[in-house]
């Protein structure tokens, strides 16, 4: 397709050029959609995709270029005016203020305003009411907003886009939070929209879901686009690999392995728990009476919908949680009572959930992140100065070692791409080969070659012998990386599951579907 104009064309770019400074995160880029279609745009972290769907949004001004929706031109950065064009943006971070009713939360930041003369929260409630319906959904219109699952706050946006009259509608990484039965529910949903006349713009990473709701497929790579939008059937998966990552590229990037096979017993059980307890967090349920062992050179997968205690129990194995009953042992060691700190001294390490909030301190400079743990062991003595020189070298060591791009050691994290800071992170935890490692979400967000380091990094750990507990939203990642998968649900270790995993009995056991 190119980027002529047509009459079953909704949207058009011409040039479109988008720059941060000197960096240049899209050059000029032509394409077209055409109406009633599901596009779907993929590419690795950098390649351009959130910038291209944020001037289309008129989140962002563009360094050049013109884009025509439904034939007029978009001459502003406005999102008010794309609005009225009849294009509208669903991102991954949700907009809806979590303390807000589903009404008024809808009411805030839709398009479509309050009609009534006089404000009353139950004309408000009515107004929405119709919406929620139409859209076959159960939520009452009184209902918090921090109170529901993300399947359904996701729907809650769609509708919110949707009420303004957008007829062309872009949703950034869409399924990066919901579990396997929330994906197939989202691209049923999507298929009535295209089915209704809706164009959408998905923005996605894994290839199988692309597979499975794509019309159109396009690609950009390093800000160029290299696929223009073509019928899924014409492209196979090999071919789209090659486009995101380059032609002849390996899927996994092969860091040297440096640390030697620890010599210690395959069976020897490195992680316990016992009818360990916790209570409730703000946003999690108690844990209850968990029990499991993790042996040496195994991945035990935890699966779960988001919010059944899956934080909880990182922050619990971690230290950052205090049990209420039972124990915790590492290596073989009774660490129930023992700080963060002090478990780390043992040998336990943590990929955490979010790299940005809890995985580094953006403000620092690298070599501080990475050395910053490690900071003692850079002293001569303990009243000794630390060894700052000792310290950026070992830092330049797990940097490289880890293939983690950056131009100096000086410069801060946040500087870095979200798949190098994910690289940076697992430089600091993994680089000295520890023997227990909790892995929470480590790929989420990351592109297709970002995500396969990740999972090769994991995979070489284990061989060494570590035992990894990989907490996860994605079954993929899960089925590719587990040696058993647990389920979580309410607090509680609901089922296990040995290979050869069946993606439906662990989907069901997730929502405690009856079978």
């Amino acid at each position: 397709m190119t980027a002529r104009a047509s009459k079953d064309v909704v949207l058009r770019c011409e040039d479109i050029a988008v720059a941060y400074g000197d960096v240049q995160a899209l050059h000029p880029t032509s394409l077209a959609f055409e109406q009633g279609k599901i596009h779907v745009l993929v590419g690795q972290n950098g390649a351009g995709k959130t910038s291209l769907a944020r001037v289309l949004a008129g989140i962002i001004q563009p360094a050049g270029g013109r884009f025509w929706i439904r034939g007029v031109e978009a001459r502003e950065t406005n999102v008010q005016l794309v609005r009225a064009l009849g294009l509208d943006i669903v991102h991954q971070r949700f907009t809806l203020p979590p303390n807000f009713t589903v009404a008024e939360a809808l009411e805030l930041v839709s398009a479509r305003k309050y009609a009534g003369a006089f404000y009353s929260h139950r004309r408000l409630a009515a107004s929405w009411l119709g919406e929620l319906q139409q859209a076959e959904m159960s939520v009452s219109p009184n209902a918090r907003i921090r109170d529901l699952p993300i399947e359904t706050i996701q729907s809650l946006e769609i509708i919110r886009a949707l009420a303004g009259q957008a007829q062309f509608l872009i949703l950034d990484e869409p399924t990066a939070l919901l579990s396997p039965g929330g994906v197939e529910n989202l691209f049923s949903r999507l298929r009535q929209l295209r089915n209704a006349g809706v164009t959408l713009l998905l923005i996605l990473h894994k290839l199988r879901e692309v597979l499975a709701v794509a019309d159109t497929i396009s690609v950009l790579r390093a800000g160029r686009l290299v696929l223009p939008p073509s019928d899924i059937a014409a492209v196979s998966e090999q071919q789209l690999s090659d486009l995101i990552i380059g032609e002849g590229a390996t899927g996994e990037a092969h860091a040297e392995a440096t640390s030697k096979r620890m010599a210690r017993d395959s069976k020897a059980v490195n992680l316990a728990l016992a009818n360990v307890s916790t209570r409730q967090s703000e946003a999690e349920p108690a844990l209850a009476a968990l029990s499991l062992e993790v042996e040496a050179g195994e991945i035990l997968g935890i699966a779960g919908v988001e919010g059944n205690g899956q934080r909880s129990l990182v922050n619990l194995l971690t230290g950052l949680m205090p049990a209420q009953g039972g124990a915790l042992r590492l290596l073989g060691r009774d660490v129930t009572k023992l700080k963060h700190h002090q478990r780390r001294s043992i040998g336990l390490r943590v990929v955490p959930f979010d790299r940005i909030a809890e995985g580094a301190s953006l403000s620092l400079p690298l070599w501080e992140n990475v050395a910053i743990w490690k900071a003692e062991r850079f002293r001569r003595s303990r009243f000794a100065p630390l060894r700052i020189g000792a310290m950026k070298a070992a830092a330049e060591k797990a940097l490289d070692q880890f293939n983690v791009q950056y131009e100096s050691l000086e410069q801060p994290a946040a500087s870095l791409s979200g798949g190098n800071m994910q690289r940076l992170i697992l430089a600091r935890e993994l680089a000295d080969s520890p023997p227990v490692v909790i892995a929470a979400q480590p790929t989420r967000g990351l592109d297709f070659r970002a995500t396969q380091y990740v999972w090769g990094a994991l995979r070489r750990l284990k061989h060494d012998g570590a035992s990894i507990i990989l907490v996860s939203s994605d079954l993929d990642e899960l089925i590719n990386l587990s040696d058993r998968i647990t389920v979580m649900r309410g607090g509680r270790l609901v089922a296990e599951f040995a290979p050869p995993f069946e993606i439906k009995g662990i989907g069901d056991s997730m929502i405690g579907a009856m079978r």
